[in-house]
């Protein structure tokens, strides 16, 4: 009877995370879903098409490779009306995109440590505090560092997500970012700490010299703990649309990135932009944010990206 609630519980939560994400990718969905209303398929729908996946930020290289495999797709299934063509989108959007899917596990080195990084206003700190919460539900010991040191907002901001989660925060008034990160780490070490996640300073891929020092605490990183770090997430603002590709490659290029957060994808209609870094810098997307709530943060599903983004017709919920 227990594992049959716990079941039904499990279920009821996604199906409610599903609802979210659903309405989080209205804005974005409202520019394709509105598009197979019609009683045939012509090259009108696909013109209308191609510029609302554009307009979507889905990018040139997204926008031509989908188009491709729903023509292939009238072909081979003989497909005659939108809503079926809605359908294949859906399930070619979700193939594009299953290659982003990925499960991060911390449970390979103690402490973990992940360092995170992105573009001030992008979210960082608040997925922090959101993270720390997932780990420390999963039953993890969570430490945090306050590597932004730049910014005494940041450190307060950190503070206050430490106090809600109940994890301890690392910090200090000014001061070099990779020696608190350092300092961090062994206190980690020392207090047996399961997952540390370090802030970095939000900066321009265009400021050079702070992209630098990212590099550096980096290699810090390495010198406190050999196999560390673990992770490299960048944090991007769905709203950011195309540039946010542009960071992708920019923080891919200087620090190998191995994860991408995305957050605020309920508040733009550019979240297409997913399938363009898909096609053009297809780096794992670890999780994805759809509201300012400490559990509005879960792990990137294609299946559940596509649906949600094209309102397939008959389909309430992720895995109907």
């Amino acid at each position: 009877m227990l594992s049959i609630s716990r079941k039904s519980s499990e279920e009821n939560e996604r199906a409610s995370w599903f609802s979210r994400l659903r309405q989080g990718l209205r804005k974005t969905g409202a520019q394709l879903s509105g598009l197979f209303s019609g009683g045939k398929i012509d090259a009108a729908l696909f013109e209308d098409l191609e510029a609302a996946l554009l307009g979507a930020d889905a990018g040139i290289d997204a926008t031509e490779h989908l188009l491709g495999a729903l023509r292939a797709r009238i072909k081979r299934d003989r497909l005659e009306t939108p809503a079926e063509l809605q359908q294949a989108l859906a399930a070619e959007l979700e193939a594009l995109l299953a290659p982003l899917e990925t499960v991060v596990s911390a449970d390979a080195h103690k402490p973990f440590v992940i360092m995170m990084v992105g573009v001030n206003g992008a979210g960082k700190t608040t997925s922090i505090g959101k993270l720390a919460k997932l780990y420390r539900d999963g039953g993890k010991a969570v430490m945090l560092a306050a590597g932004d040191t730049y910014r005494a907002a940041a450190r307060e901001q950190l503070a206050e997500w430490g106090e809600r989660n109940a994890v301890e925060v690392i910090s200090q008034q000014g001061g070099d970012p990779a020696a608190v990160i350092f300092d961090a780490i062994y206190a980690a070490r020392a207090r047996g700490a399961d997952v540390l996640i370090a802030d970095t300073a939000g900066r321009l891929p265009t400021q050079l010299h702070l992209m630098e020092e990212l590099k550096k605490v980096k290699r810090v990183i390495a010198k406190a703990e050999p196999t560390a770090p673990h992770a490299i997430w960048l944090v991007l603002d769905a709203n950011t649309g195309q540039n946010a590709l542009n960071q992708v490659k920019a923080f891919d290029d200087a620090l190998a990135l191995t994860g991408l957060i995305m957050t605020k994808l309920d508040g733009t209609a550019r979240g297409g932009v997913v399938a363009a870094i898909a096609r053009v810098r297809p780096l794992p997307i670890v999780f994805v944010g759809v509201g300012e709530g400490i559990d509005d943060l879960r792990p990137f599903s294609a299946r559940d990206f596509a649906r949600a983004l094209l309102g397939n017709p008959g389909e309430e919920r992720a895995g109907a």
